[in-house]
């Protein structure tokens, strides 16, 4: 009794905001346990770049990190113009033509998308997601005292934007939508159509659009899709950012696009310099070596583009030598989504595949799923791996199924 109201009086000191639960869940445990057992765990969730198997030109990345002018200190809010002219040439050699003036410079996405929602937001105003989507949003939002509110993405012979769900959602309140393109985990782009009705919806109901393309460049067979940075219709905040172009995510290398009519544009970004300014993040080795970084994504991307093809080949030819598994349709980023017989929640099902196959596979319900039955797993896992991981994977859900 004591300690609990020890516990009571001392939780009055915090923000309501950080009153998360921190228990760990079962799925955790789970994954903690067999560490302790030391047994190899065949990882089929694998979303870290630098620890599988890539190579990069490490002495090129650290040698631009030595820059001797890193040693004068210039604070210019949205980034050094060098770094915001090779963001602005990356946009070019993509098809979009973009000034360095548009961009503002940061040290992460999740930095992007507080300053997104600080220059949009009151406390309490709203900004929908799709679902299912990336489970962080939650936290951001939480953080900057946002309110999500969710909008559907639906299956129906691949991944649709559920235009109904997201006008019902609106609200006077309402101050951003969220999308991201492609979505993590579906793979789903925005379709043009889809991009042309958003800017229009968002444009009369004087919402903006944050674009989140962090895995723009990983397109699967001859899929196009165009930036949200090329947007005039209504104003968009589009971020991406190094860790999925160059795969590296340690160098905290990110930034906000701009764009919309000239007005709201000009607005925009006169207090996202007030922002920037506040804080002044980024600092000045990283943001000389953002140049030769950028360069780093074309053999970077080779090697994931080739993983991503043969692991996908590979799921592909196991897929066909059963009956109980299927795939949804995926056009861009890292993941596949497994259908799975709803046997039991997919949370059960992961820990089963730790504890008895030593295979680590993430459930459905972490992206916000609305019923079991479905399995998200890595296609940049390295080979070797995926293809055994896969097989025992296949060889539970037989066992179950019988």
């Amino acid at each position: 009794m004591y300690e609990l109201e020890r516990y009571n009086r001392a939780s009055l000191m915090f923000s309501r905001r950080t009153n998360w639960n921190l228990a760990t869940n079962r799925y955790t445990q789970a994954i903690e346990e067999h560490k302790k057992h030391g047994r190899e765990l065949l990882d089929l969730a694998a979303s870290n770049p630098t620890n599988i198997g890539l190579q990069y030109d490490s002495n090129r990345i650290l040698d631009a990190l030595r820059n001797p002018a890193s040693m004068a200190y210039e604070p210019i809010s949205k980034g050094l113009m060098s770094a915001r002219q090779a963001v602005a040439g990356y946009y070019q050699k993509i098809g979009v033509e973009i000034a360095p003036e548009q961009l503002v410079l940061t040290t992460s996405t999740s930095e992007a998308y507080s300053f997104c929602f600080r220059l949009l937001c009151e406390p309490g105003d709203e900004v929908l997601v799709p679902t299912p989507s990336y489970p962080l949003f939650d936290f951001l939002a939480e953080i900057q005292d946002v309110r999500l509110l969710p909008y559907e993405l639906v299956y129906d012979h691949g991944w649709q934007m559920d235009f109904h769900s997201l006008q019902q959602r609106l609200t006077d309140r309402s101050r951003a939508v969220i999308v991201v393109h492609p979505n993590n985990p579906t793979g789903s782009f925005v379709k043009t159509h889809e991009m042309a009705q958003l800017s229009e919806l968002c444009r009369e109901r004087k919402v903006a659009i944050v674009a989140d393309e962090v895995f723009l460049d990983y397109r699967i067979g001859d899929r196009s899709a165009s930036s949200f940075t090329a947007n005039d219709k209504c104003l968009t905040l589009t971020m991406s950012g190094l860790s999925k172009i160059s795969g590296l995510p340690q160098m905290k290398v990110a930034w906000i696009a701009v764009s919309g009519p000239d007005a709201l544009k000009n607005e925009a970004l006169a207090r996202l310099d007030v922002i920037a300014d506040t804080y002044l993040s980024m600092n000045a080795p990283i943001q000389h070596a953002i140049p030769v970084m950028l360069e780093e994504r074309h053999s970077v991307q080779r090697q994931l583009n080739q993983r991503i093809v043969v692991n996908l080949a590979e799921l592909d030819r196991q897929l066909a030598q059963q009956k109980i598994v299927t795939r949804l349709d995926v056009e861009g980023g890292w993941y596949a989504i497994l259908r799975v017989p709803a046997l039991r929640s997919d949370e059960d099902l992961a820990i089963e595949l730790i504890e008895k196959y030593d295979v680590l596979v993430q459930p459905g319900h972490f992206y916000d799923f609305r019923s079991d039955g479905y399995l998200i797993i890595s296609l940049i896992t390295p080979e070797a791996t995926f293809r055994e991981g896969l097989t025992r994977t296949f060889e539970c859900l037989a066992a179950l199924s019988c």
